[in-house]
């Protein structure tokens, strides 16, 4: 044995130096290590079904080339996920992107050296890049005062109505006929309730983007002074309108008769609708990747609803969602850009913004 691993040892060292053996076929290159990819650094924010779509594309990615590997990594909501950027950032060790929601769209672009906007990043990498790929208002929110894409739009949602037609059924409703207002909204919970057709007759995710900005918006009326906050930072909101105040009221009531469970912050409620508790909640499109996959009952989409005696009711809701955001390092080289900018081509083609709309149900932009 100890024989056979000298010359073993005696063959590798022959062949590190170039030395051809008589009967040994091992070449330099069978021994050669691999050059090691370049990391780029990818944060997100989305969980569940949302983020293996999400993950998915990073691992398509990685396969079609051999020179960048993007190693993405879920960082908790989307308020975790910017507080976990801007610590990483002072502490010099930022990831190359990070998935920021529209929320966070004015403190990104405030960042001053913290990011490098998209227009300046394929400029400097020299890949053509065309922003008006996007649609004009998705690319407009997520563009500075100069029409210069600053992020690279990705995930845009808008808030929906989702039903259980069985529930519907059980309880003698119309299965092809959702609620179009918060009255026929409220009859069909209480119906439902009342034929124990499930647990819970509504919910709602999201509560401040869709009870609040996606409802100001529908009814056309103000969320905040100043345009909206679009013409300063010394915007006030105006949710004390007697619309908002209304509408608080009426869910109030919803509540204290047992057709409304308050299903908590941010996403919280999501999980309500396709466990079969609630059989109606307004949350994002982009709930289409959970309720395909977790739901085992019959299921439909239908638009808000609105108070059909407010004037004008109802206009259009309003997207949300995120942008990937390009991050500085005093140590990132022009190489980790470059990667960084083939990532972004690559999820922005066609191909791929058509499979992430099939799959989660955000909205092609």
């Amino acid at each position: 044995m100890r024989g056979r691993t000298l010359v073993i040892s005696a063959a590798v060292l022959l062949l590190a130096f170039g030395v051809a053996l008589p009967g040994i076929t091992l070449t330099r290159s069978a021994w050669a290590q691999a050059p090691a990819r370049i990391q780029i650094e990818f944060w997100h924010a989305l969980r569940g079904p949302l983020g293996e779509s999400l993950e998915g594309i990073a691992a398509r990615y990685n396969g079609s080339q051999t020179r960048y590997r993007v190693a993405p990594t879920f960082k908790g909501s989307y308020p975790e996920t910017m507080v976990a950027a801007i610590a990483a950032f002072r502490a010099g060790n930022a990831p190359h992107i990070v998935q920021m929601f529209e929320v966070g769209t004015a403190t990104m672009m405030a960042a001053g050296p913290a990011i490098k906007p998209v227009y300046q990043l394929f400029k400097e990498v020299g890949i053509p890049f065309d922003p008006t790929i996007y649609l004009p208002a998705v690319r407009g929110y997520y563009s500075d005062a100069a029409g210069r894409m600053v992020a690279m739009p990705f995930n845009s949602s808008t808030p929906v109505l989702w039903y259980n037609r069985d529930a519907f059924r059980k309880a003698g409703l119309d299965p092809n006929a959702p609620p179009k207002t918060w009255a026929q909204l409220r009859t069909a919970a209480q119906r439902i309730r009342a034929a124990n057709a499930a647990p819970c007759g509504f919910t709602t995710a999201w509560p401040t983007w869709v009870q609040f900005e996606n409802f100001g918006a529908i009814h056309d009326i103000p969320l905040a002074t100043r345009a909206n906050g679009f013409e300063g930072f010394d915007a006030e909101l105006t949710i004390n309108a007697p619309l908002y105040v209304r509408h608080v009221q009426f869910l109030m009531d919803m509540l204290k008769e047992g057709t409304f469970k308050y299903g908590g912050r941010d996403a919280a409620g999501d999980a309500l609708f396709p466990s079969g508790e609630c059989a109606l909640v307004t949350a994002s499109s982009a709930l289409y990747g959970r309720v395909s996959r977790e739901a085992k009952f019959d299921w439909g989409i239908a638009f808000l609803p609105y108070y059909d005696d407010v004037k004008g009711a109802p206009k259009n809701s309003i997207i949300g969602g995120a942008a990937f955001w390009v991050m500085t390092s005093p140590r990132r080289t022009p190489e980790e850009y470059r990667g960084v900018a083939e990532f972004f081509r690559f999820l922005s083609s066609s191909e791929e913004a058509a499979k992430w709309h099939q799959e989660t149900g955000y909205v092609p932009i």
